[in-house]
């Protein structure tokens, strides 16, 4: 077995919790048992295990309940599950699988058997926790890029906000909804290797500066593909400054070409750019940002629609507690450097 695991033992009939206990412990595992779902939640809770060995049948809660719970949870979803149960019935793993359980073992348990069983689920946990690792560290580059403007505080988990708003609004499923949150903390990672004096620059980028600025799609386009966990995640890195008519960058890509998520994020990239202050110009009121983002739709920056759905949106929600932190009463040019 991975030495040194987190193992949390669920069975309400103490003999049972104590023999997998006794095997996890000489094996060289920290554990906790819990003898019913409630306590098994809270103990999850207070300290995530790197494993749950959970029975089926207990009161109160079932194993496949504690198992469901478990998996809707942010700090154990990527926790792998076993459950233990002595019914055989086809059912019985089918209701196991639906709630997320990634392993069974059988009552009464087969010791060789249960110790490969318990190795190969931490050996995937500890694979997962590099990938998640590896995963935060590409995200604290992004961070270093907004914190290295003080203008663009907040600026990615505004983003984060719309973006899903404006995806579940377009009906998206779970899992696009978690890729635009994602990337909007990631779509600017390749400006880190952007120098200060571009990035903050106050007036308008020659055209050499502004051909180094429009590298940074590919760069954190490069960045993400080192980490497969990413791999939904890097067409909107790369393709969130494309334009419908194909004047866009780094591809000039057009129409249906460009990705729909990398596109919801190019709208509100563009509309926080608007409506907040940079180094080169003052912030926007809302209309003036609106009238602008309509304007730009219509030549052929991105569909109509999308603006207009996502300008619905922020009008009748809680997004118009962000304006107003920043912005003047001035209308400014319609370039917005994202």
């Amino acid at each position: 077995m991975e030495p040194g695991a987190k193992v949390l033992v669920v069975d309400d009939y103490e003999p049972n919790a104590r023999g997998m206990r006794d095997l996890l412990v000489a094996a060289g595992h920290t554990v906790r048992v819990a003898h019913n779902g409630a306590d098994a939640l809270r103990f999850a809770s207070d300290e995530p295990p790197d494993l749950v060995v959970l029975d089926v049948v207990m009161p109160g809660m079932s194993g496949v309940e504690v198992c469901r719970e478990l998996k809707t949870r942010s700090l154990t979803r990527l926790t792998p599950v076993v459950l233990v149960t002595g019914n055989h019935d086809h059912a019985y793993r089918l209701a196991g699988l639906d709630a997320g359980a990634d392993d069974f073992i059988k009552k009464p348990l087969d010791v060789p058997e249960f110790r490969t069983r318990v190795k190969s689920l931490l050996r995937l946990k500890r694979l997962t926790d590099e990938l998640e690792s590896t995963e935060a560290i590409m995200t604290m580059l992004g961070q270093i890029v907004e914190a290295r403007d003080p203008y663009t505080e907040g600026h990615c988990e505004r983003l984060a906000d719309y973006a899903t708003a404006l995806g579940a609004a377009l009906g998206l499923p779970d899992f696009d909804l978690d890729t635009l949150n994602r990337g909007a903390a990631l779509h600017d990672v390749g400006k880190i290797a952007v120098p200060d004096g571009v990035l903050l620059k106050p007036g308008r980028l020659d055209p050499d500066e502004m051909a180094l600025m429009r590298q940074h799609p590919v760069i954190g386009d490069n960045l993400c593909r080192t980490v497969r966990s990413l791999e939904r995640v890097r067409p909107i890195v790369r393709s969130h400054h494309e334009r419908e008519d194909g004047r866009g960058y780094p591809d000039g890509l057009s129409g249906r070409e460009i990705p729909l998520l990398a596109q919801i994020v190019g709208v509100v990239d563009v509309f926080d750019a608007l409506t907040t202050n940079r180094p080169y110009r003052t912030a926007m009121t809302t209309q003036a940002a609106y009238d602008i983002m309509l304007a730009d739709a219509a030549s052929g920056w991105c569909p109509v629609k999308l603006v207009r759905m996502f300008i619905d949106l922020h009008r009748s929600t809680h997004f118009r507690s962000y304006s107003g932190r920043t912005q003047s009463d001035v209308s400014q040019p319609s370039q917005a450097r994202a």
